[in-house]
C-alpha cells in the first residue's frame, strides 16, 4: 500500500492504527518546553486548515505523528503526511492533506547487517555503580540504556511488516527515522477518557510453556521485580492524577507475554478533568520510572552523567494526534534509529535497576529486549 519510495510513517496494534507517507508539513522543537511548541505549531495549521470530515472519529482529519527526544536538549520531531489510511473498529478511511512534498525512502535492500557496540563489560559496570548509588540513597531506581549499531543497507517496509505481524499485541511505529514495536502506552486520550499501560519487570520467554509459566511465576513474586514495577505505577498515577479523576489503578499486576520476554504489566484508566490534550498530558508524564527512574530529577542527573550514551528520541513518547486532541503515545522502547544514511541503525535498550539488581542479570535482559529488533533487522 504505501509506495515503495516513500519513508513511512505508521501506528499499528493488532492490525487497527494509522499508516500514512509524504509530508504536508513537518517541524523540529528542543528545549524543556518541546512539548508545548509542537502543541502551538499544530494549533496553528489546524486553525488554518479547511476540514472534510465525514466520520468524526479519533484519527480521521488532520493528523500529526510526533516523536519527542527523552532528554529536552535532543532534538524532537512533529510530521504531517500527505496520505493517512486508517483502521478502527471495523471503520477504514483515507485522509489526503495538501499539499504534498514527497519523503524519499533511500534504496532499501536485505543484505546482512553488521554490528558494534561497547564491550558489555562496560554495561555491567554501570549497573554496579548504579547500585552502590541506590545503597547510599542517592536514589531508589534509576533506568539505564545501553546501543547497539548495526551497519548495512536497513529495509523499512520489511522491518515494519515483520514487526506488526509478530508483535500484534505492541505498537509498531515509524517516525522520521526511528522505528520498532513498543508493548508501552504511554497514553491514548479519546475524548474525556484517558489510558495507560505501565510496564517494569522483565524476564524472558521460553518456547517451552511450561518454563515460561514457571519464569512468570518467579518474576511475579519477585521483590525486585515488583519494586521496580511499583515505582513505574505510581510515578504515572501521580501524573495523571493532577490532570484526571476517577483513576483506576489495579492492585496487583497482570503479566504481559510477548514473543520473547513478558513483563508486569498494569493498566490505568481515569477521566480528564478538563479539554487537555494528549499531547499536554503526555508532557506530564514523560520521563517516568519505567524510562528514568525514582526521584525522577536525581535519577535523569545520574543517567546524563553517567550514561554516557545519547538516548536522542529513544524511550521518548512516539505516537500521533489529532485536531481534537485525541492521540495516542508510547514509549519509544524495542526501536532503532535509522541514520540518513540509511546504512546503519542504533538500537537500545535498557532495564531498571534497584536495591538488588544483579549486572550479569541485567545484561541477560537487555539481550532480550534487543532481540526483537535484532530479528526483525535480520534476512531471516
Amino acid at each position: 500500500m504505501i509506495p515503495a519510495h516513500a519513508q513511512p510513517l505508521s501506528w499499528v496494534h493488532d492490525g487497527d492504527g494509522l499508516v500514512a507517507w509524504d509530508v504536508a508539513a513537518t517541524t523540529t522543537v528542543r528545549g524543556p518546553e518541546r512539548f508545548a511548541r509542537a502543541q502551538r505549531w499544530w494549533a496553528r495549521l489546524c486553525e488554518s486548515a479547511v476540514v472534510d470530515d465525514e466520520i468524526m472519529a479519533p484519527g480521521t482529519g488532520p493528523v500529526a505523528f510526533a516523536s519527542f527526544s527523552f532528554d529536552a536538549d535532543d532534538e524532537s520531531v512533529v510530521t504531517v503526511p500527505g496520505t493517512i489510511v486508517g483502521q478502527r473498529d471495523g471503520k477504514a478511511w483515507i485522509t489526503t492533506i495538501t499539499p504534498n512534498r514527497p519523503a524519499p525512502l533511500p534504496p532499501t535492500g536485505s543484505g546482512p547487517l553488521s554490528e558494534t557496540e561497547q564491550d558489555g563489560s562496560h554495561y555491567r559496570q554501570l549497573v554496579a555503580d548504579a547500585v552502590e548509588a541506590i545503597s547510599a540513597g542517592v536514589f531508589d531506581k534509576v533506568v539505564l540504556a545501553r546501543a547497539v549499531r548495526m551497519s548495512g543497507t536497513i529495509d523499512v517496509h520489511r522491518t515494519l511488516h515483520k514487526l506488526s505481524q509478530r508483535y500484534a499485541d505492541c505498537w509498531t511505529f515509524s517516525v522520521h527515522g526511528l522505528i520498532g514495536a513498543t508493548p508501552e502506552l504511554l497514553v491514548r486520550r479519546t475524548g474525556e477518557q484517558v489510558t495507560s499501560r505501565v510496564l517494569a519487570g522483565t524476564v524472558a520467554r521460553s518456547q517451552d510453556d511450561l518454563e515460561s509459566g514457571q519464569l512468570a511465576d518467579d518474576m511475579v513474586t519477585s521483590q525486585k521485580a515488583r519494586e521496580e514495577h511499583a515505582y513505574a505505577v505510581m510515578s504515572v498515577a501521580q501524573a495523571l492524577g493532577t490532570q484526571c479523576t476517577d483513576l483506576i489503578v489495579p492492585e496487583e499486576p497482570s503479566v504481559l507475554r510477548l514473543a520473547n520476554v513478558q513483563h508486569l504489566a498494569t493498566d490505568i484508566h481515569a477521566m480528564l478533568v478538563d479539554e487537555t490534550s494528549v499531547v499536554a498530558i503526555a508532557a506530564a508524564l514523560h520521563p517516568t520510572a519505567a524510562v528514568c527512574g525514582t526521584p525522577t530529577e536525581r535519577a535523569l542527573q545520574y543517567i546524563l552523567n553517567r550514561e554516557q550514551l545519547r538516548r536522542q528520541r529513544y524511550a521518548g513518547p512516539v505516537g500521533w494526534f489529532d485536531a481534537n486532541g485525541d492521540g495516542e503515545f508510547g514509549i519509544a522502547l524495542r526501536c532503532g534509529q535509522i541514520t540518513p544514511d540509511n546504512r546503519s541503525i542504533d538500537l537500545y535498550a535498557g532495564c531498571g535497576i534497584v536495591a538488588g539488581s544483579d549486572p550479569d542479570s541485567e545484561f541477560a535482559e537487555s539481550e532480550s529486549k534487543l532481540a526483537a529488533m535484532r530479528w526483525a533487522l535480520s534476512g531471516q
